[in-house]
């Protein structure tokens, strides 16, 4: 999923460097005890328990480096040692993510001159800005503003919105997801399918790359996949990347997000039309525009280095011991909006996470407890990873990839659990990133069992296999497969499928109305979709094949160099 962290407001006073701990942090909910027991295997009624129990408002949101964090590890290490796994890393259950909290002020503006004439944007209404250089303070002082189209240069898409100037010191506007996509074009990129180049993360490392002191994204609800609200929510508090020694690649001084309106204001400041500049930007030969208009922003943060966990375990296999199957799930989420208003329809400002990702922590423990009590046992180890740091771009599983506990090309496949369907039994199943690796024709046949077929997730324009944790391993060219719920259910098909779907972005993604509802929850529907995950890794755990990505999938070349490697070193 999207960058999205919590809104708190903090004092300006606590801003000017670097945040000490509150000294006196509100009471925690206590821990509601259970008196659950439960199965072997996958079952519904523990599967339900994990989630009640994980998105309980004892657990706080699950926010890195908070209580609930604290809460959260333990209570997934107990569970895992509950099921009889071993501790995953060396001795340990947890696997320490050094990360750098940044928490901008919130009292920040923009002030664009242009001309004789000013404008200032006010932080969470008109933009949103942060900072991931870990200073807390950053001054940019009248910084030419241009248009760069989409922000993206690809040259093997004969594409470069960059081309032509010196970026040193200028700050780049530009759009979301992909040239052609507001256009409706299906001749540029890979037409409604959104490519890395369409997602926010890629167009900030760009200008970075050029030499912007800053970056802008125009935000609009189709082009993004989610509204202004998620974008003010996400990026209104605490952000979190990995130290800079963890990443070497440059970063910009500020970057952010411009509203739609607030936008529409700064090009028709610059005598430009916004409906006009979406055209334009769609064109091959597009040139950069000058704005006209200079940005100047003095940007106070809180700044703490902190910690985070993984938490691993693993099964250990029996003739193959040193190969594994790897299941991962990300277990935070958005913790608390202190000082917010309580949502009306929530009753809280507690942003429990029940479907993302309760569920998918659930669904692992679930396949965990049947892969013990199987026979015959795994040949290849099986590991469960727990990640955090998913909805600040994922930094965990970024981490692990890193600093694996199986070596990369020792891992046979990685199987993710994002935000399970709880709309019920489906005719089919959906694929994010449909046709990318082998693993899905390990899939397929399991599918036809259940009598449902396969199929790319609706919203390809949306760029979802960005934003869950199997792309850090697809990056590095272990196969990963996404999957999970289906759109065409067994009650009511495609259309209920549609408006399940649609109300559940709309109404309870990052949200405190994503919580945990056994009312209106069908989770016949969830189980299915274990037993199928389940038996993909119990394919791939018993047996000795290595799947690939399928031909002119872009993950493969290093694949390929990666175990033409590990053959060369058992040569």
């Amino acid at each position: 999923m999207p960058r999205k962290i919590v809104l708190y407001l903090v004092a300006g006073a606590a801003l000017a460097a670097c945040r000490q701990e509150a000294a006196s942090p509100p009471a925690p909910v206590p821990v509601p005890p259970t008196a659950h027991a439960f199965s072997s295997g996958i079952d519904a009624a523990d599967f339900a328990e994990l989630v009640k129990t994980l998105a309980s408002d004892a657990f706080e949101g699950r926010a890195p480096g908070s209580h609930g964090e604290t809460l959260t590890v333990e209570y997934i290490r107990d569970q895992m040692q509950r099921i009889g796994l071993q501790p995953g890393n060396g001795d340990s259950w947890f696997q320490d993510v050094p990360m750098t909290e940044t928490i901008a002020d919130p009292s920040t503006v923009l002030t664009l001159r242009h001309g004789d004439a000013s404008r200032t944007l006010d932080f969470g209404d008109d933009m949103v800005i942060g900072t991931r250089t870990g200073q807390p303070e950053v001054k940019i002082d009248a910084s030419e503003m241009v248009f760069v189209g989409y922000g993206v240069d690809a040259p093997e898409q004969d594409w470069n919105d960059y081309a032509g100037q010196d970026w040193k010191g200028k700050t780049v506007v530009m759009f979301v997801n992909d040239p052609g996509f507001h256009v409706d074009d299906p001749r540029l990129f890979e037409g409604r399918r959104m490519t890395y180049y369409g997602r926010w993360t890629y167009k900030f490392e760009e200008a970075a790359r050029k030499g912007a002191a800053a970056a802008l994204i125009v935000h609009d609800t189709a082009g993004a996949a989610y509204g202004w609200d998620v974008v003010r929510n996400s990026w209104g508090g605490p952000q979190y990347d990995l130290p800079a020694d963890q990443d070497k690649e440059p970063r910009l001084q500020a970057q952010g997000w411009l509203s739609a309106d607030a936008a529409r204001q700064v090009f028709a400041d610059a005598g430009l039309d916004l409906d006009k500049a979406y055209r334009d930007a769609n064109r091959r030969g597009f040139k950069p525009v000058p704005l006209r208009t200079t940005l100047s922003l003095d940007l106070k943060s809180s700044i703490a280095e902190k910690k985070s966990r993984n938490v691993v375990g693993v099964l250990p296999g029996g003739q193959r011991a040193d190969e594994a199957v790897l299941y991962m799930a990300h277990w935070d989420h958005l913790g608390k909006h202190e000082g917010q208003t309580p949502d009306t329809a929530g009753g809280d400002s507690i942003y429990n996470g029940a479907v993302d990702n309760a569920t998918g922590v659930a669904g692992i423990l679930e396949i965990a407890d049947a892969m013990v009590h199987q026979q015959p046992a795994p040949q290849r180890s099986v590991v469960f990873l727990a990640v955090t740091l998913e909805e600040s771009g994922l930094l965990g599983s970024q981490y692990y990839v890193n600093h694996p506990t199986f070596p990369l090309d020792k891992i046979a496949g990685v199987i993710n659990i994002d935000a399970m369907s709880v709309n019920g039994r489906a005719r089919d199943m959906t694929v994010t990133g449909y046709g990318s690796s082998e693993i899905e024709d390990i899939l397929e046949p399991l599918a036809a069992g259940q009598k449902r077929r396969l199929h790319a997730e609706a919203s390809v324009q949306s760029g979802f296999y960005f934003r869950s944790d199997h792309f850090s391993f697809a990056k590095a060219g272990v196969p990963a497969l996404y999957a999970g719920g289906g759109q065409d259910l067994l009650d009511g098909g495609v259309d209920a499928g549609r408006k399940a779907a649609q109300a559940y972005g709309r109404d309870r993604y990052h949200s405190p109305r994503d919580e945990y509802d056994p009312a209106t929850w069908k989770l016949d529907g969830i189980m299915e979709d274990l037993a199928l995950l389940y038996g993909v890794g119990r394919e791939l755990a018993g047996g000795d094949s290595w799947p690939n990505w399928h031909e002119g999938n872009p993950f493969k070349a290093s694949r390929d160099r990666m175990m033409e490697g590990r053959r060369a070193g058992s040569d």
